[in-house]
């Protein structure tokens, strides 16, 4: 475990080095720790890679006193793509998953989060904390009205995930005019038990941290989840509106933005 007052730095990546770094440690992560796969994993050079990243920020949370030319002293990250790449990208990664064209008739600035990881001996830290802070800065720097991308349950048995995602469906569904569903060919209902079956200490413990991370910020959830083979997931949608975000948050922005002006 490292100590909470490691010396980190925040930055977007700056070159090829630095996106190998951020797709060693997503290797480490989705492959290597949690069994995923796809055709553009690079097992030989261990790198998680797709075609997506060439267009995207990756939001790098650096460890100075590892071993950079090793490829080692990314220690967590988080991409990035504003809705203004559209023109280039032809569409967001999560398009692949759910169907987003209720968030993109709207026309606001929308922001699309994934591939969020951090290295195992820095769990528990501070480390989280600091991308959301640097994540905050990008945020308002390019004034983001909605926040989205797919957070991942591990596994695909659905009856053993059962209790969170009947939660989630009773309990955070984003509004009607924001709410997205799952594309049909992996779509699974996420209205697994009737509301008053679900046990809400058994569905927390079953939630994964940054999960619950979106819903006490005041984040929403898409219609269904979706099941993703190669990854070994079971994927849910979250949106978060920055305009209807918890109070607290909003606040928290709020300083943020009073203090760097």
């Amino acid at each position: 475990m490292i100590a909470d007052d490691a010396q980190f730095t925040l930055r977007l990546a700056a070159d090829a080095r630095d996106l190998r770094a951020a797709q060693r440690l997503r290797y480490r992560v989705f492959v290597e720790e949690l069994g995923g796969t796809g055709p553009l994993v690079d097992a030989q050079d261990r790198l998680e890679r797709d075609e997506f990243d060439p267009y995207f920020d990756h939001l790098l949370l650096i460890d100075p006193k590892r071993d950079a030319d090793a490829l080692e002293d990314v220690v967590g990250v988080y991409r990035l793509l504003p809705s203004d790449r559209l023109a280039q990208t032809g569409r967001f990664y999560s398009e692949s998953e759910y169907d987003l064209a209720p968030l993109k008739a709207t026309g606001r600035r929308l922001l699309e989060l994934g591939r969020s990881c951090v290295h195992p001996d820095y769990r528990g830290t501070a480390a989280m904390f600091h991308l959301w802070n640097a994540l905050a800065d990008y945020v308002l720097e390019r004034e983001i009205e909605v926040l989205f991308g797919v957070a991942s349950f591990h596994g695909t048995d659905i009856a053993a995930l059962a209790q969170p995602l009947a939660n989630l469906y009773h309990n955070h569904l984003a509004p009607p005019a924001l709410r997205v569903r799952a594309l049909p060919a992996h779509r699974q209902s996420m209205n697994l038990l009737p509301a008053d079956q679900v046990n809400q200490k058994a569905a927390i413990a079953g939630t994964p941290a940054l999960i619950k991370a979106y819903l006490r910020l005041g984040g929403f959830v898409g219609e269904d989840a979706w099941i993703d083979h190669a990854f070994n997931t079971t994927d849910v949608f979250l949106l978060m509106d920055t305009v209807k975000m918890s109070a607290k948050h909003r606040e928290f922005y709020t300083r943020k933005r009073a203090r760097d002006a």
